[in-house]
């Protein structure tokens, strides 16, 4: 029973994205915020517990990734369609991603690959992203002056240039990914 303690935690977290979503759109930043507190614990727990109870899963291991952008992705979106943030910058968000899922898609339908490990460069994106996206919710909770307004474009400045470096570096390792999966059929 304590095994499925991570995978259920995954699935609280999903279940958290339309509160946190709802919550935003109402312009309940506040509330929003503290979803999103849980949201991280959730997301912290579920792999340290799935590590320390060695209860690591094939389903956990799909769920956590898709959780989290699901939660972050709906959070730049639910910004953008507020007018919170322009609508370029979430589309460099979803732009990213969806090259990433281009090419696992392409990968699994036409290639032997099944193993697409995180890069530094993604996870340094995801992270700033989420330090931006955490910024403007707190902007929209505190009314700040021009002194955090010009913070938060700074970290949403940095997301986008975060953003646009991990798809390239991702465009760069897929392309390197499916030459080595050519030699190796060739072979």
């Amino acid at each position: 029973m304590l095994r499925l303690i991570p995978n259920l935690l995954t699935l609280g977290r999903l279940v958290l994205v339309p509160v946190v979503l709802r919550a935003m759109w109402t312009g309940n930043f506040g509330v929003a915020l503290a979803w999103c507190f849980v949201a991280g614990l959730t997301d912290a727990l579920d792999g340290a517990l799935a590590r320390g109870l060695h209860a690591r899963s094939r389903i956990g291991a799909y769920l956590d990734p898709v959780a989290d952008k699901l939660l972050l992705s709906g959070i730049y979106l639910v910004f953008a369609l507020r007018g919170d943030i322009p609508w370029w910058i979430t589309a460099i968000v979803f732009g990213r991603d969806a090259m990433i899922l281009a090419f696992v898609g392409y990968a699994f339908a036409f290639t032997s690959i099944r193993d697409f490990p995180p890069t530094v460069w993604g996870k340094l994106s995801t992270m700033v992203q989420v330090i931006a996206a955490l910024m403007v919710l707190l902007s929209g909770v505190v009314h700040p002056g021009p002194g955090i307004r010009g913070l938060e474009h700074t970290v949403l400045g940095a997301a986008v240039l975060a953003t646009l470096w991990s798809a390239i570096h991702y465009a760069i390792v897929a392309g390197s990914m499916l030459r080595r999966n050519a030699v190796k059929r060739a072979d």
